[in-house]
């Protein structure tokens, strides 16, 4: 997905934008209310993040004139808490409102959340031929990275434990977990929020469908 992060908040928007980054997104951060319009008029955004404190225009302001094209995702980051401020946005045409300070898990779940409702995140699907269909991308995985994966879907949202992940994918119930850890982080960069691999902690891991 390509989003759209409007913050004037350097800080905060460099955290959204790595972690949007690292899982396979591209993001694109405007600091004022004139910037983001502009950035947004250029087209091609999935969804945006749109904080109500700009240096310039007000966020509501901004949301108005976005909204005029219904089919991007709104989602308004604020740490204006009031509920007077809330139903406004939301009256507004705001799909979602998460108030500052929020965690980036939840803030990626908002995003997934809203991106179903518009039907702008992918379908997830494992080909025999060793790679994934997202959408209509095709991505290459090595036999590890496959097995790995099929393990993990056969029973989505389980629980596998580090020894049985090693001994179905490696043939060894015991041994160094760090090749587990490096073959999962390396299915999350490829699969970005396509599918969620969580860590159990202590116990092992599980996939989780994001559509």
């Amino acid at each position: 997905m390509r989003i759209l992060v409007v913050d004037d908040d350097p800080k905060i928007a460099r955290l959204i934008e790595k972690n949007l980054t690292a899982r396979g997104h591209r993001a694109g951060v405007a600091k004022s209310g004139a910037e983001a319009l502009r950035r947004y008029a250029e087209g091609g955004w999935d969804a945006v993040l749109l904080d109500l404190l700009l240096p310039d225009l007000g966020g509501l302001e901004v949301l108005r004139a976005m909204r005029e094209d219904p089919r991007v995702p709104i989602v308004v980051i604020s740490a204006i808490g009031e509920e007077a401020t809330k139903v406004a946005a939301l009256d507004l045409g705001a799909d979602d409102y998460l108030t500052k300070p929020f965690g980036i898990p939840e803030l990626l779940a908002r995003i997934r959340a809203v991106a179903r409702r518009y039907g702008a995140a992918p379908g997830l699907a494992l080909d025999p031929g060793g790679f994934v269909r997202i959408g209509k991308r095709e991505i290459r995985l090595t036999p590890t990275e496959f097995a790995l994966l099929s393990v993990l879907l056969s029973r989505p949202g389980a629980t596998f434990g580090h020894a049985e992940l090693l001994d179905r994918v490696w043939g060894r119930g015991e041994g160094d977990l760090h090749y587990l850890h490096v073959y999962v982080n390396r299915l999350r960069k490829k699969l970005g929020d396509a599918l969620a691999i969580e860590a159990v902690p202590g116990r092992g891991y599980r996939a989780l469908r994001t559509f």
